[in-house]
């Protein structure tokens, strides 16, 4: 039997990941505390789910580090009565934690199975609140504006569709960049244009479709 206990496991990333990298906002550590992680990972990874690295998926696809995403919900700070857009569900852990803290989430997905797969496990959380669509960021057509875009992959760039899919007002955490010299920005839509606020270096992998274009040598 494996007694491996996954809830102390979720108490230490918080403690000694999360809080360290000034992520102290009450309802995001609260959120961090109650999703089970271990639910969204690989089966022969679920022992990983709290460790301070990243996690394979199908497609080489890949779950990105905890401090990382609790970083983004940290920076967006997404109200009770906000809508979330999701770019990429990948596993469906983050979410699961936009889920808890917002009214409602969309989250696109390229890959159908990865998308029916964190369907299935959203549905196992009763995240009543959250609508999983199979679909290309670059093709995207939401027919609406969100509080809230929260972006996985990483861009070189950061593409103009994406911000027309924020509210007035609205934010988006996004990292951009070449690797490995990448940085996580929030971006606020404001009267007078776009305010970018650097927010941390790291290093994601790209958004399919938002890769750096390569330089033509002679």
């Amino acid at each position: 039997m494996n007694s491996f206990d996954f809830t102390t496991a979720r108490q230490l990333m918080v403690e000694q990941q999360i809080r360290p990298w000034n992520v102290l906002d009450p309802r995001v550590l609260e959120v961090l505390v109650e999703v089970p992680r271990e639910e969204y990972v690989m089966a022969d990874q679920r022992e990983l789910a709290y460790a301070d690295v990243t996690l394979p998926l199908a497609h080489g696809e890949v779950i990105t580090k905890p401090v990382v995403q609790a970083r983004a919900l940290e920076a967006l700070l997404v109200g009770p009565e906000e809508d979330v857009l999701e770019i990429g569900t990948g596993s469906g852990y983050l979410t699961d934690c936009l889920s808890r803290l917002a009214r409602e989430v969309v989250s696109i997905e390229r890959h159908a199975d990865l998308a029916d797969a964190a369907r299935e496990r959203l549905a196992r959380q009763a995240r009543a609140n959250v609508r999983v669509q199979h679909a290309d960021a670059f093709g995207f057509e939401p027919g609406r504006e969100f509080d809230v875009v929260c972006v996985t992959g990483a861009v070189t760039e950061i593409p103009e569709s994406f911000l027309q899919w924020l509210k007035p007002g609205g934010r988006m955490f996004i990292v951009r960049g070449r690797e490995p010299a990448m940085e996580a920005v929030l971006v606020r839509k404001q009267v007078n244009g776009m305010h970018v606020e650097s927010l941390f270096e790291t290093d994601v992998p790209y958004l399919a479709g938002a890769e750096p274009v390569p330089a033509f040598e002679f």
